[in-house]
């Protein structure tokens, strides 16, 4: 096995022998990395990584098709008569498509045949996966079963990712680097993606809703985790979160008999662990297990923080099963409502008895309620759930604020009548009144830049296929980054309604049946975190969060700030393909570690 090189011997080497050292990292193409060594020194394999993503982004259209078409067909002639690089053996041989049954092989041709005629250049998938471990052929075929029906230029810049990905493992594989901690984060995942809820763990769906025995499942995982990852306590609380804490160095001091300076406040972090139904499996658990890896790599070194760290596995945060999203995070700020109790599910069950048969005691609620006086602040980790760091190439992004948001449920009334017999003039049409609606706040809201606006459900009650719409229902979605962009444009998208309805001599009503503030970063807190990706040596991204979160809620007690980390298939999230990789797992731990450590030393700890 070749020796492992190292960052020293790459930025001391003149340029033709670093060249010769990074050979093989993109097929065929190895101006990449020669011009990307142009950016030298580099303090991180994540800075040559994304050096070398930027000189493909420049290089222009006709060198990237280049660069795809450098690629050899999964499973293609090339393996066939064995003229892969090593490396391409390598991956493929990773996951097993050179051994194919001649079914797969045959159906893979197939669709490779599909897709180059399609698009023009092969499919391209990192086959060695997400874990660098290899994809099952299962998984490989259904990808490109899926993205052979993609959009063009999707599948240009998807194609694009997935040769840097590639890269990356190859990277990692020429300098020995092994995202431990990402891998372990990796791990605690996919092992509590294995409880689900009746109904969809047949399907191979994860669906964790609040207070079902996967629900409860879950918490008990975590709770066991957090114990062998080094937490000194895990319980799970009267809601069902599951809290760990990992003591302080005047704990241990006091623990051991020994005089210990006066403890600092503790520190907040963590998400949530239900999900929506039919998810992903890193929505909110990400910012529990990326702490609890950080957890577990103090016990090893024997090492405490001159504060408390506070670990979180929020119980609920969708609101799939009661209508009282932000449960979990809200009970600790003080905003669980008691009504919420009588409140039932579809089957008829109410939350008070759904907590009772889980062994929660109600009445114990009002007690978890947290003090900010003895908090520093909150800090979440979470996938983006967005395509923006993954278009951008770009592993981490800082939170600057949590979307103010509106919701509204509606319905535009006319009248029903015969759809051949009513004159085009004469009608009073309820769904083309919102049709007109739909694209009122799709414009509206380009035209705002960074809002964002959804008219989500659409129902024609009693709709049939030769009668003008009489009834239209719908909802609506509007978010911004202020409250007060959020009020502009909702102001704009009501009056554009009325107007609508007036014209075409319609009725209509709405119901606001949510409301939101925005969240934004406290400032300290952003800048904790950017110099924390700052010091990984990847770009630093400040972004708006387009999504809801646990922070929003102990935002209303405490400074907060979050950290984004890229998903992978174009960000997609509350989806089963929602996914990211260890290595950038790795790096979100490795700026915790450094949030903690830069805290510490503040309170003047070194």
């Amino acid at each position: 096995m070749a020796t492992p090189l190292t960052l020293d011997q790459l930025n001391l080497a003149s340029l033709d022998e670093a060249a010769a050292l990074l050979d093989g990292l993109y097929e065929h193409s190895p101006w990449i990395a020669r011009a990307a060594l142009a950016k030298r020194p580099f303090v991180s394999l994540a800075q040559l990584k994304h050096a070398m993503v930027l000189e493909v982004a420049n290089g222009g259209r006709d060198a990237q098709l280049a660069l795809l078409r450098a690629h050899p067909e999964l499973a293609g002639k090339a393996m066939v008569d064995k003229s892969l690089t090593a490396e391409s053996t390598n991956e493929q041989n990773k996951a097993g498509l050179t051994h194919c049954t001649p079914a797969e092989f045959e159906k893979i041709q197939q669709l490779n045949a599909q897709y180059n005629a399609r698009f023009g250049f092969p499919f391209i998938l990192a086959v060695r996966g997400p874990r660098g471990t290899g994809l099952l052929k299962a998984e490989i075929i259904a990808t490109l079963e899926r993205r052979v029906q993609g959009h063009p230029e999707f599948e240009l810049a998807e194609c694009l990712r997935n040769v840097h990905r590639i890269a990356e493992i190859r990277l990692n594989d020429k300098f020995g680097y092994t995202p431990t901690q990402g891998h372990q984060v990796w791990d605690w995942q996919e092992a509590l993606a294995q409880h689900t809820d009746p109904g969809y763990a047949e399907l191979g769906q994860l669906t964790v809703t609040y207070l079902t025995d996967a629900h409860r499942a879950c918490a008990r995982q975590i709770q066991a985790d957090m114990l062998a990852a080094g937490c000194e306590s895990a319980v799970i609380d009267a809601v069902g979160n599951v809290v760990g804490r990992y003591e302080s160095d005047s704990w241990s001091r006091s623990n051991h008999g020994l005089q210990a300076p006066k403890d600092s406040k503790t520190l907040l972090t963590g998400s949530h662990y239900d999900t929506v139904r039919n998810g992903g499996k890193y929505d909110g658990r990400l910012g529990i297990y990326v702490p609890l890896a950080c957890v577990q790599a103090l016990k090893a070194q024997s090492k405490r923080l001159p504060y408390a760290l506070e670990v979180v596995g929020f119980a609920e945060e969708e609101g799939q099963r009661y209508k009282a999203t932000f449960l979990g995070s809200g009970a600790l700020t003080g905003d669980f409502d008691p009504a919420w109790l009588d409140q039932t599910d579809a089957d008829g069950i109410t939350m008070r008895d759904a907590m009772i048969h889980a062994g929660l005691d109600v009445n114990a609620i009002p007690a978890i309620r947290r003090d900010p006086a003895e908090y520093q602040g909150f800090v979440e980790v979470h996938i983006e759930q967005g395509p923006v760091l993954n278009a951008l190439d770009i592993p981490l992004g800082v939170v600057t604020s949590i979307n103010a948001s509106v919701r509204y449920v509606g319905e535009v009334i006319g009248m029903a009548s015969h759809a051949g017999t009513t004159p085009m003039g004469q009608r009073r049409d309820a769904a083309a009144a919102v049709a007109e609606l739909v694209l009122l706040v799709e414009h509206l809201a380009t035209q705002d830049g960074d809002s964002v606006g959804t008219v989500g459900q659409l129902q024609v009650p009693n709709g049939s296929i030769n009668v003008i719409p009489g009834r239209c229902q719908f909802s609506m979605d509007l978010r911004a980054p202020s409250d007060a962009q959020r009020d502009a444009l909702e102001e704009k998208v009501l009056a554009g309604l009325r107007l609508i309805c007036e014209r075409r001599g319609l009725h209509h009503s709405l119901t606001r049946t949510m409301q939101a503030s925005a969240a934004p970063s406290a400032p300290a807190w952003q800048q904790r975190w950017e110099q924390a990706v700052a010091a990984l040596g990847v770009p630093l991204h400040r972004m708006p969060s387009g999504a809801g979160h646990d922070a929003m809620k102990l935002h209303t007690i405490l400074p907060q700030a979050m950290l984004f980390v890229r998903g992978l298939n174009s960000g997609i999230s509350h989806n089963p393909l929602e996914s990211s990789t260890s290595d950038d797992m790795q790096l979100a731990v490795d700026a915790f570690s450094h949030l903690l450590h830069q805290l510490a030393q503040e309170h003047g700890t070194p």
